[in-house]
């Protein structure tokens, strides 16, 4: 159980690093009434790209990053965090791990796997405001009569890979949490064990057995 916690985790953060580099938070919305389009825009954290009809595609790296709106500046700023603390949760969880011979199996060990586990879950937690901020602006925006239908955008697939990472570092943490806390209970009461008395030549046990 803890590797496989330890394998959704890294999923998830694979997966937020890739939900990060992708330009696909936000697509055009295709909502006229005409068939053909003649180019797809694409908006990310990072570039944005426009896909002609040929299939050609043509990218541009935001040139200010003061002047960007501030979801894309949250959004750039805890995906970035969120891969560095994965990266964190990864080297603990390998150390504390019970496949591995780093530090010797005790309390000390469990504690270090839990603080994995919970680095996951806050990973988790982290990932998901700037994913549920982009989808609350399209849903608003997308609605909003105000705005021109030009404007207008849907959810892109980068969200939908966000929403899947974040859910294995939930999951994954909270496994590896779960399975730590269960050795740490299972080991805590130590079971002792105690000679056994052993009878002297003449048939009686000796007396320092109840001593």
């Amino acid at each position: 159980l803890e590797i496989l916690g330890l394998g959704l985790g890294i999923l998830g953060w694979v997966g937020v690093i890739l939900a990060c580099g992708l330009p696909m938070w936000q697509v055009s919305a295709f909502i006229e009434a005409n068939i053909v389009v003649a180019q797809t825009i694409w908006e990310g954290l990072w570039m944005n790209c426009v896909v002609q009809s040929t299939g050609q595609m043509q990218c541009k790296v935001y040139d200010s990053i003061l002047a960007l709106p501030a979801e894309v500046q949250a959004g750039r700023a805890l995906t970035v965090l969120v891969a560095l603390l994965g990266l964190v949760a990864l080297m603990v969880t390998v150390v504390g791990a019970q496949c591995t011979n780093c530090i010797r199996p005790g309390k000390v060990k469990s504690r270090i796997v839990i603080a994995g586990g919970a680095i996951y879950i806050l990973c988790g937690v982290l990932v998901l405001v700037p994913l549920c901020w982009f989808a609350n602006i399209v849903i608003r925006d997308f609605y909003d009569p105000t705005v021109p239908t030009s404007k207008k955008r849907e959810m892109g697939a980068a969200l939908y890979i966000g929403w899947a990472a974040t859910a294995l570092l939930l999951f994954g943490g909270c496994l590896i949490c779960c399975c730590s806390c269960s050795q740490r209970d299972e080991t805590s009461f130590p079971v002792k064990y105690s000679a056994p008395r052993r009878p002297t030549s003449n048939g009686e046990y000796d007396k320092k057995n109840y001593v």
